[in-house]
């Protein structure tokens, strides 16, 4: 059994004290009780942060307020940020200056934050943000937003007063890599629609965007060495329609965008196996010779890879060649789950001649968890789906490569896959891996999930959304929110601030603020929602 980590008494007492200091309402020097619309309390903060020291007096926005920044352009692009969400609800003009003082500061300088973490102050005369590097600032700002009233996020003008909680926040990573996939093969989704995910993905630091850019029923992204990929590949999807792809100017705007919420991308062709819609958009991938036609269902383990035939290392090289080159992230996913229509050999065989191609265009090849029955290069990570009973000799396999030195990403599929139905009444969604409601979501340890895995080995962990289902970003949200959320806090927060109980009332404390933000979540009657 895995042990839930209780809130430590200092936690405790520290989180108390807030609760009170909010019950009681927030008050600003010499003026009257402020109304319903109060700063959020320091300790409904999702991710939990690190450390949490409740203050006295807080700051309140005001058409004053300024956003003062360092004289740098990573700094003043997060200043911009943070105007950019202010500006629409306060109606304020917030302007961004490298001068004056007071308002809200944003300062980069040499320290021991490390490349994520920040500190944030909040007191009277205004709110300081401190990092040493650009993503801290940037986190810091997710945290700000979860400071002021839900109402902030609005796109238009809204009453305030816009409190912030008295109070200080340092906080750091337990883990570099917190990551979400989006599935835009089965069905495509839009520059437009990704960018939209990647705003959400950024409220809750999330820092890795994986794309699942090719299976079965369509290829997403163009190659210019093999264009059939995209223009024929990509012509459907589940159930028909008309696909799409992602032309390597919209790859790259999705790319800047997602760096620009530091987000990294990590781009996944799938193979040997999942390659239908490459199979049939050049027969000579086949070992028969013979393109099979265009798939639109949702079976899988039908297709594969020549692994005997020299093309097949051809298109590889193009391929990865052509997508490393557009990828200015450090990883390249190759899949290499479900294959089963590969025989054991074609599998070694094929995996042990990809991953080098991977490391000869400057990436650390990552692959799903079957990656480990192979040889994993030095270096390589593997990403484990397998549920809490998976057969025991598969997750010995996967425990004793990362024994030997392969880092490990945490999915499972009974805890992280959004796609997963969260009662038997779910109208979206898969339910082979059976019904994940919020709770099962986020009551895991990624430090202990795997017998046998030494703790150094993981990277973190990542939240898949596979789309047979999902068409629309509606669907993206009623699916990931609100267990999106706890993925994020597994990835972020320390292992001693994991308690399903505290954490299900910082979640209820979140939907407000997706209403403000027209995100359509599941109510689970897991979670103490507030009265609509």
């Amino acid at each position: 059994m895995r042990q839930h980590h209780r809130t430590t008494p200092r936690v405790a007492r520290v989180l108390g004290s807030l609760l009170l200091v909010a019950a009681a309402g927030v008050f600003t020097a010499g003026a009257a009780p402020a109304p319903p619309a109060r700063a959020t309390a320091l300790d409904r903060v999702v991710p939990a942060p690190a450390s949490v020291t409740p203050g006295t007096a807080p700051y309140r926005i005001t058409r004053d307020t300024r956003i003062r920044v360092d004289d740098s352009p990573a700094a003043r692009r997060v200043g911009e940020y943070l105007a950019g969400v202010l500006r629409p609800s306060t109606g304020y003009r917030l302007p961004v200056t490298a001068h004056g003082g007071g308002g809200i500061r944003l300062r980069l300088v040499k320290g021991s934050f490390g490349a994520e973490g920040y500190r944030l102050d909040s007191g009277g005369k205004g709110v300081t943000i401190t990092a040493a590097r650009p993503a801290g600032l940037f986190h810091g700002v997710q945290t700000l937003r979860q400071l002021l009233p839900a109402a902030v996020e609005k796109d238009s003008v809204q009453h305030g007063p816009w409190l912030v909680a008295g109070g200080t926040v340092k906080d750091s990573p337990r883990y570099a890599y917190r990551g979400a996939m989006l599935d835009v093969s089965r069905h495509f989704f839009t520059v437009a629609q990704v960018e939209h995910y990647i705003d959400e993905l950024a409220l809750y630091k999330i820092n890795e965007l994986h794309l699942h850019l090719s299976d079965d029923q369509g290829w997403r992204i163009a190659i210019d060495s093999w264009p059939r990929l995209a223009t024929y590949g990509g012509s459907t999807q589940v159930g028909g329609g008309k696909g799409g792809h992602y032309t390597k100017a919209d790859y790259k705007e999705i790319v800047r965008y997602a760096a620009s919420r530091y987000l990294e991308v990590v781009p996944e062709i799938d193979m040997p196996g999942h390659t239908n819609a490459a199979l049939a958009s050049y027969a000579e991938l086949n070992c028969d010779g013979k393109a099979p036609p265009l798939y639109t269902g949702t079976e899988v383990g039908f297709s594969s890879l020549c692994a005997g035939k020299a093309v097949t290392y051809d298109f590889v090289n193009d391929v990865i060649r052509e997508l490393a080159a557009l990828t200015p992230g450090r990883y390249l996913h190759i899949g290499g789950d479900e294959a089963h229509s590969t025989s054991h050999e074609d599998y070694v065989t094929f995996m042990d001649r990809v991953q080098p191609v991977v490391a000869k265009y400057g990436k650390t090849v990552i692959g799903w968890h079957q990656l480990t029955g192979a040889h994993p290069v030095k270096g390589a990570i593997a990403q484990y789906w397998g549920l809490d009973d998976t057969d025991a000799a598969e997750k010995a396999q996967v425990a004793q490569a990362a024994q030997n030195g392969t880092r490990l990403i945490f999915s499972p599929a009974d805890r992280l896959y959004l796609d997963m139905k969260y009662t038997e009444d779910t109208p979206l969604g898969q339910d082979w891996a059976g019904l994940v409601e919020v709770r099962r979501s986020y009551d895991w340890d990624p430090g202990n999930y795997l017998a046998g895995a030494p703790g150094s080995a993981v990277m973190g962990v990542e939240a898949p959304l596979w789309t047979e289902t999902i068409q629309t970003n509606a669907d993206i949200d009623y699916m990931a929110f609100p267990r999106l959320p706890g993925a994020a806090e597994l990835g972020w927060s320390h292992a001693s601030t994991h308690d399903w109980d505290a954490y299900k009332v910082r979640l209820a404390a979140q939907a407000p603020r997706w209403d403000a933000l027209g995100i359509g979540y599941y109510r689970s009657p897991q979670v103490p929602w507030p009265a609509t």
